[in-house]
């Protein structure tokens, strides 16, 4: 893959801050005329670069005010296992991220909930009914410091 320049960077930027950006307002921004500008995207777009473009939401208008960090601990770190464990949690709307890990947890789950009684039941009702999870700790966020869905370019 060949690597980004200048300009591929301050387009990726540039869309990483506002992906309904015109084409035309992209060119101006990066200093070049339309045609030249789309190609770029479009080849970022064809080498994986540009994966997605999504809307971000902001979770307590949706009634969602609880985010909880949750470390996992499997009984038995094969890769059967490990695999289980993530096709049931990738099913799960509730489970915003979830990160394989090194240290003394397995799993880093970022989960959203309305309530604290909505956790609960998800705790109840999903996570605990998967076989072969030896502790499950919760931590809750108290507030959102930061956050960012741009990667630095």
């Amino acid at each position: 893959m060949p690597a980004l320049d200048a300009i591929d960077r301050k387009i990726l930027s540039l869309l990483q801050t506002d992906s309904r950006m015109t084409m035309q307002a992209l060119a101006d921004r990066v200093g070049l005329s339309v045609s030249p500008c789309h190609r770029r995207v479009k080849l970022l777009e064809e080498r994986g670069v540009i994966c997605r473009y999504i809307a971000t939401v902001d979770q307590k208008s949706l009634g969602l005010h609880v985010s909880v960090f949750i470390s996992i601990k499997l009984a038995r770190q094969k890769e059967e296992d490990l695999n289980r464990f993530a096709r049931a949690i990738s099913k799960w709307d509730e489970v915003l991220e979830c990160y394989l890990m090194t240290g003394n947890r397995d799993y880093l789950l970022r989960v959203v909930a309305a309530d604290l009684s909505s956790y609960e039941a998800f705790l109840k009702n999903k996570l605990t009914r998967l076989d072969g999870i030896a502790s499950i700790e919760s931590s809750f966020a108290l507030s959102q410091v930061k956050y960012s869905t741009a990667l630095p370019v």
